[in-house]
């Protein structure tokens, strides 16, 4: 089996506790060579200082490559742009750019009145500025707001028309899920790189919450077996579904694997490690 590049996931710390979660989390993982680290933006833009801080200190202090989630949301195209240019002082390289959810208290998402109307708009202004690698999000399985699988095909055409190289998507529990996408994109002329989003789970009940809001769906096998392994069970069943859905993907031609964190690293390490993919140097400066 092929040994795949990887790359993980965090969100910024809002407190003391959470920012040496963030740091262990770092200290666990970058020996694992990621390809990039990403970190997210809050619901509504909610913690555009926090990620800031958090992407420069990974990249200057640890020397791994960051990719800086970025939002749509509440920002006008001045503001939102001038935070790629604060990025790009601080020596970022790379930008998830997102159109974003909406903000807290919102049912759905809208622009600003000076700001960008969606993540193609985004994409555009950040091409133009120049400098930058930039990923977007894709969904295996409709977006929450979209009517069908095809309108998020097209729509992730847009985005890599637009400018961006690469997609993450949203996680998945299914191989298939993914594979009928990858090939529905390819089909329709897609041609950058479309990495699977892999969320090791920390619990179940929580996982399922978590897809709900996502739109992913939840097989009914993984819900009878989460039932019945119980407590004690569920962190081993849990490693064996996702190492046993990143294989299906690797020997489906996949050689990229993106890993939600959620700033808890020992479950994607168990991951890791079930897949070969051993630690190398350290990253830490």
């Amino acid at each position: 089996m092929t040994t795949p590049s990887v790359s993980f996931e965090f969100f910024p710390p809002r407190n003391l506790d959470q920012s040496f979660k963030l740091w262990e989390t770092a200290n666990a993982l970058a020996p694992l060579g990621p390809e990039f680290v990403s970190v997210t933006y809050g619901a509504g833009g909610t913690t555009r200082q926090l990620t800031h801080e958090a992407v420069t200190a990974l990249a200057s202090n640890y020397g791994l490559n960051v990719a800086a989630h970025l939002t749509c949301v509440d920002a006008s195209r001045a503001e939102t742009m001038a935070i790629v240019d604060d990025y790009a002082a601080a020596g970022v390289r790379e930008i998830v750019a997102l159109r974003g959810d909406p903000p807290q208290g919102a049912d759905r998402f809208a622009p600003h009145p000076e700001g960008f109307a969606d993540s193609v708009e985004l994409i555009e202004a950040i091409a133009a500025r120049g400098g930058f690698s930039i990923r977007c999000g894709a969904y295996p399985e409709p977006h929450p707001e979209s009517p069908d699988t095809s309108a998020d095909v097209e729509w992730l055409k847009r985005k890599v028309d637009a400018g961006a190289s690469s997609a993450i998507t949203q996680f998945f529990f299914d191989a298939d899920v993914y594979f009928r996408f990858r090939d529905a994109c390819a089909a329709e002329g897609v041609t950058a790189p479309i990495i699977p989003g892999i969320l090791p789970i920390q619990n179940w009940s929580g996982a399922k919450k978590f897809a709900a809001r996502c739109g992913a769906s939840v097989p009914a096998w993984a819900d009878e077996a989460f039932a019945k392994a119980g407590a004690e069970g569920e962190r081993r069943l849990a490693v064996d579904m996702a190492v046993n859905l990143c294989r299906r993907l690797i020997e489906g031609g996949v050689d990229r694997l993106h890993f939600y964190t959620v700033n808890r690293p020992q479950m994607t390490l168990a991951v890791c490690a079930g897949l070969g993919i051993a630690p190398q140097q350290a990253k830490v400066a």
